[in-house]
């Protein structure tokens, strides 16, 4: 809107596979013609299967402004098998995809309309945050103040400019572990095997391994999965599931249900190696010219020995550099960084030992983030 208020917009999942591009700019420049006739536009794909993991789309009549789109007469919840295959048979329903297209004016004249604290919200965070390093940081209380919901609901469901382009993009919103099976490259078996695993007798099987040796025996149908910290084993009609046992990790104060055995951070990532009593042990990659924030723990000792790279560590008021198989101990309560001023990546591990070794255990003095 500060820039140019008809700029066309087009808003996509970031976690959805599409196999044919080129399939994908038509069905845009068909939306862009209409997003440019003030509409809001969504991409509709045509439905193979009665999929109940996903949303329908009624297509209506077709909108002359735009060759390829139509009106759309009505958005549906995600049905009953019995109900998605009445919807197939009709041939006038697609796959709710999630993307959509539109003048940048257009979506905040129908927030307004329709969603007017969204809005508000959302403006202020942007005026109250702040630009830095190439990035808009969005003020923190302004958004977390939004209300959470989809673009789906506060806007496409209840406009009454809605279009659809329908299109069949081989796409898939990998939503499920069926869908990731339906992708991935099959042995004469039908079994999709990835990592370290060993398959005797299995059919139609979906196997990941994220490390330790993985062995399916005589089973059809499954979907196995071992990660660092835990292992799924169901059946792949089951696969959408998943979602009740996260909720009853999440019931249960269960970290597994909200962080992954690797986590991202802006200079790169961690991961657990091994968790005991008074002790933790970290796998730590630094990205090249990056650092982690000067900081210290109050409960907490760490030993760093490095394993790939090289890296300069800040430690009080002395800065010294570590390469391969040398290390470093940072004593409770000394403020401490560490920076990789290499071109490759730095690994080190990391041996912490203490009363508590929690990630908020973390007193940020400086940070190239953003984050004290």
């Amino acid at each position: 809107m500060e820039t140019n208020p008809d700029a066309i917009l087009c808003v996509m999942p970031a976690d959805s596979a599409i196999g044919d591009v080129p399939a994908l700019h038509l069905a845009l420049a068909s939306a862009a013609a209409a997003a440019r006739a003030g509409r809001i536009v969504t991409i509709g794909i045509r439905p193979t299967r009665p999929e109940t993991g996903y949303g329908y789309i009624e297509q209506g009549l077709p909108f002359d402004a735009a060759p390829g789109a139509f009106e759309i007469s009505q958005f549906i919840e995600k049905p009953s098998r019995e109900r998605a295959a009445e919807l197939i048979a009709s041939g006038d329903y697609l796959w709710n995809a999630g993307m959509f297209i539109f003048a940048a004016a257009t979506l905040r004249a129908e927030l307004e309309a329709h969603a007017p604290e969204v809005l508000q919200c959302v403006a202020e965070a942007v005026k109250a945050g702040r630009r830095e390093r190439g990035f808009l940081w969005l003020d923190q209380a302004a958004f977390a103040a939004c209300p959470s919901i989809s673009l789906d609901y506060a806007v496409a469901e209840r406009t009454v400019l809605g279009v659809v382009v329908p299109a069949n993009l081989n796409w898939s919103d990998v939503g499920s572990w069926e869908a990731l099976w339906d992708m991935g490259a099959k042995d004469d078996a039908g079994n999709v095997a990835i990592g370290d695993v060993l398959l005797e007798g299995a059919e139609n099987c979906y196997v990941r391994s994220t490390g330790q040796l993985t062995v399916v025996v005589g089973v059809k149908d499954a979907v196995v999965v071992a990660a660092g910290d835990a292992i799924l084993v169901l059946h792949k009609d089951r696969s959408q599931d998943v979602k009740a046992i996260v909720e009853r990790l999440r019931r249960s104060g269960r970290s597994e249900a909200v962080t992954h055995n690797r986590v991202p951070r802006p200079w790169g990532y961690y991961e657990s190696i091994a968790t005991g009593a008074r002790f933790q042990v970290k796998r730590i990659l630094v990205n090249p010219g990056a650092e982690l924030s000067l900081q210290k723990h109050f409960h907490r000792a760490e030993h760093w020995v490095v394993v790939e790279g090289s890296g300069l560590i800040t430690q009080e008021d002395k800065e010294y550099l570590v390469g391969e198989n040398q290390s470093a101990f940072l004593p409770l309560g000394c403020v401490h960084r560490i920076k990789n001023p290499g071109r490759i990546p730095l690994v080190f591990i990391e041996v912490q030992s203490g009363s508590y070794l929690g990630e908020d255990d973390i007193v940020r003095l400086e940070d190239s983030y953003g984050r004290v």
